[in-house]
């Protein structure tokens, strides 16, 4: 894809496209080139039905390619079993939805350890690493406290301390606003600059061109046709 920069790549597609068997067959992801440097800040930006979601799936190693190579951190995914890919995504991307998915019964910091679980954490570490991916996203003083004591800003801040925890390579947010008022969502949105400020990689999908305009790097997708956007799609 024109104008992306070149370094170390997270996110690299060479030809890649999905489609679903039929009949009649669906091309749900048009195949494309793409390349996310590390510590860049990205947005893919379309409205409902533009292939938003198949975009997130394919990058997140939810759905696998049809056609084309996906590198992740220069590892060709195509090549690895599932439980590889699993393993993968559980260690090099860290997810951050709309719904916050937050287990009510417990507090801030016990859903963040438990994103902890199943990576190569080691268990003397993980509360003191839950502890300071929490103050990161400027919840000190929200610790102990259960989902429903949050407000859904406060949520959705716990949401992203516990895709940081683990460190990834790569912090996945797909419509991470839609759920906030505007002045939530632009609290939320500052912890994602100060995240990217931080060097963290960043890709978030969305269909609100102002969340859209807060990337460096903003990509269009319309009918499962993914472009380099200079403006913020309508």
């Amino acid at each position: 894809m024109s104008g992306a920069p070149t370094g170390p790549a997270v996110i690299e597609f060479r030809g890649v496209g999905l489609t679903y068997p039929g009949p009649p067959p669906v091309a749900a992801f048009q195949p494309c080139d793409l390349r996310i440097a590390r510590g860049e800040y990205v947005t893919v930006a379309g409205p409902s039905g533009s292939g938003k979601s198949t975009f997130l799936n394919i990058a997140g190693l939810l759905d696998a390619p049809t056609t084309g190579s996906y590198l992740l951190d220069g590892i060709d995914t195509a090549a690895l079993r599932d439980a590889e890919r699993a393993a993968l995504r559980g260690s090099r991307i860290g997810f951050v939805f709309q719904s916050f998915h937050l287990l009510p019964h417990r507090s801030a910091e016990e859903n963040v350890l438990l994103a902890m679980v199943y990576n190569a954490v080691p268990r003397a570490e993980r509360r003191t690493r839950a502890r300071q991916a929490l103050i990161r996203v400027g919840l000190a003083h929200r610790i102990d406290a259960l989902p429903s004591r949050l407000s859904g800003g406060e949520r959705q801040r716990v949401a992203i301390a516990r895709a940081v925890v683990a460190r990834p390579s790569l912090l996945l947010c797909d419509e991470p606003t839609g759920n906030l008022d505007t002045a939530t969502a632009g609290s939320v949105l500052g912890v994602l600059d100060e995240l990217h400020a931080d060097g963290m990689t960043v890709l978030v999908i969305t269909h609100d061109p102002t969340v859209a305009a807060r990337a460096e790097r903003t990509l269009a997708i319309r009918d499962g046709v993914l472009t380099e956007q200079t403006g913020v799609p309508a």
